[in-house]
């Protein structure tokens, strides 16, 4: 059994850089460190993820866990920190962590069917996810420190969007690029409560599981805005643009998901336009002005239904 095939995923995308290079030379210590510390059996890393290793483990006794190792980057920090607040409710449980090696080792998800993939119409995977964001949601906050504030990140967010728009030149509409840094800027500070949020609750972040029927993982964690949260679910729960007309299919999810979580959907879909706007500024910074062009004309139709 091959703890790291060459063709492993997360291995060719850390190959990429040299911190990532350094972090693959050590990561057979620090499993193997994991491995003795916690009397673990490991089995053959699981194929996903571009920053993780994950692998499949067995506890002294049997019980099945995961083992996940991480390399070293801000959003991951908050990840432990985040499910030992959540406690199990709505997410995978925290077994046991090594915060010094960027390891977890948390509750397996079986079968693990992605919520994207699972037989279901739109509306009721849709409702299957407001019930897990009202869980992750009811969590007291950790302590002060151990995760981000939205506030400070996303005005972060909001300057580096600018500073790329200024730098590249990409022919984005200059008001909507605006519009998207004001509402990143304003949007946390008029919240009208704070929760940890997950970060990036899409379909695949929600699996199938036997101690409830779907757990979420994965979190990028931080306390603020829980209406921050549903937009990645809204818009890849399926592909609404693809329909002739997105826009009352929009509006129906929109309404569905405001009315569970008892948010404004105007302030959903603001969310969109604010975390579509950085989404595709990104894109263009990394080589890719095409994807970001398509990218905001998507989030063109997601202001008009907020308003704009």
């Amino acid at each position: 059994m091959s703890r790291f095939p060459a063709d492993l995923p997360v291995l060719a995308q850390m190959r990429r850089t040299a911190s990532g290079r350094e972090w693959l030379e050590r990561l057979p210590g620090i499993v193997g460190e994991l491995e003795r510390r916690w009397e673990l059996r490991l089995g053959p890393p699981f194929r996903g993820g571009s920053c993780s290793w994950v692998a499949p483990a067995e506890l002294p006794g049997g019980a099945p866990a995961v083992l996940k190792v991480t390399w070293p980057h801000r959003e991951a920090d908050g990840e432990g920190p985040a499910l030992h607040a959540w406690n199990g409710r709505g997410a995978v449980r925290l077994l046991r962590r090594a915060p010094e090696l960027g390891a977890l080792l948390i509750e397996w998800c079986r079968p693990g069917t992605e919520l994207g993939d699972a037989a279901l119409p739109p509306a009721e995977r849709l409702g299957i996810a407001t019930d897990l964001l009202r869980d992750l949601w009811s969590a007291p906050a950790p302590p002060d420190g151990e995760l981000e504030r939205m506030d400070a990140v996303c005005a972060e967010w909001a300057d580096l969007l600018e500073e790329r728009m200024d730098r590249l030149r990409p022919g984005y509409d200059p008001g909507l690029v605006a519009l998207g840094a004001r509402l990143l800027r304003e949007l946390p500070r008029t919240a009208r409560r704070e929760v940890v949020v997950h970060g990036d609750f899409n379909p695949g972040n929600v699996l199938a599981a036997e101690r409830r029927p779907w757990l979420v993982i994965d979190a990028k964690p931080m306390v603020g805005d829980p209406a921050y949260d549903p937009s990645p679910l809204l818009l890849q729960i399926d592909d609404p643009f693809g329909y002739a007309d997105p826009r009352p299919v929009l509006r129906e999810r929109y309404a569905q998901v405001a009315e569970a979580l008892d948010e404004d959907p105007a302030r959903l879909s603001a969310w969109s336009v604010a975390r579509g706007v950085e989404s595709a500024l990104w894109c263009a910074a990394h080589g890719d002005v095409a994807g970001g062009a398509d990218e905001l004309r998507q989030v063109q139709v997601l202001a008009r239904l907020a308003g704009w």
